[in-house]
């Protein structure tokens, strides 16, 4: 039976296997078959993580990292967890192969995902022109025009973030008013860099290598209409990828994992969560990494009062 499992290949799950290695835990890090490596590695290039003034790629980044976690020690699985049990002192992961693998704690760290438009060139675009992320791309649009599309708080802030650089911001709602809060509508409409197009849902988006422009469609009397933009930000939401875990551990409101404080600890002892699954609002990849950290010495200092009662324990039998 293993110390630590790791469910997660993002920044915090990486992050947390390089911690847990360097503490001698030997992790095993569940990394997908598929999405191994999280949401940087649908990105270009990453101007604001620390330590690369110059930006680096996403998935050179995130290659960087498995290297660092393999260097200490972390075992790195490319395949998919299907079942957990978490509950009792030995927590078991069941992977899509059929192994079964068992260990004394699991940090969850499966990220979230943005939910899409399901339009046929969304992904062919993705760190093209089209992007779920304005504090990660916003720069790469100055002096350019782009779109936001959605109607709530997340929707208008990128927004009126995105007019720090671009020369003109389409904020483009199905509907003909804003569920996002009265000051941050407010905000929006004062701002003369964002033009409201109202009743209308994207239809096309347009461009060989990257975005050249969007079709729209009215939604009142079906009408198209062409945007020419540089950009198109995908601002509907994001679900945080807990699926495996309903009915075992205790959610937050927003649909988050549930945490003890500041903490990594979740409703159940011995499992531990971090980065985006655990965050409902800032979703970067410095703050993820930041989490994976707190995870790992969270497990780490469970696994040491672990062994320490096993000793007392141990003591108390012999005597």
């Amino acid at each position: 039976m293993r110390q630590l499992i790791i469910i997660g290949s993002g920044p915090a799950g990486y992050t947390a296997a390089i911690y847990a290695a360097r503490a001698n835990l030997q992790p095993l890090v569940i990394a997908s078959s598929v999405e191994f490596g999280g949401e940087l590695m649908k990105t270009t290039e990453v101007e604001n993580f620390p330590g690369f003034p110059e930006g680096i790629m996403g998935p050179e980044l995130m290659t960087r990292m498995q290297q660092q976690a393999e260097r200490f020690g972390a075992e790195i699985v490319y395949d998919d967890v299907v079942a957990l049990e978490l509950e009792g002192p030995v927590k078991r992961v069941t992977l899509g192969s059929g192994a079964v693998h068992e260990a004394q704690a699991v940090i969850y760290a499966t990220g979230s995902a943005y939910r899409k438009l399901g339009l046929a060139d969304e992904e062919r675009l993705s760190g093209y022109g089209v992007s779920w992320c304005a504090t990660c791309d916003g720069a790469f649009f100055r002096q350019k025009k782009v779109a936001v599309v959605g109607g709530g708080d997340s929707a208008l802030e990128e927004a009126t973030f995105l007019t720090r650089f671009a020369d003109v911001v389409y904020l483009i709602h199905r509907r003909d008013e804003f569920r996002a809060s009265k000051a941050m509508q407010e905000r929006a409409f004062a701002d003369p860099k964002i033009e409201v197009v109202w009743n209308h849902e994207v239809a096309h988006i347009y461009g060989d290598d990257k975005v050249t422009g969007i079709g729209i469609v009215n939604t009142v009397d079906g009408t198209e209409t062409t945007l020419d933009v540089q950009g198109m930000f995908v601002a509907i939401g994001a679900d945080p990828r807990t699926h495996l875990v309903h009915g075992q551990l205790e959610l937050a409101p927003e649909g988050t994992i549930a945490v003890q404080g500041r903490s990594s600890r979740t409703s159940l002892p011995g499992v531990f969560a971090a980065g985006d699954v655990v965050d409902p609002t800032y979703k970067q990849a410095a703050t993820a990494a930041g989490s994976g950290v707190v995870a790992a010495l969270d497990a780490e200092h469970y696994l040491a009062e672990l062994a320490d009662a096993e000793k007392t324990s141990a003591v108390a039998v012999s005597a």
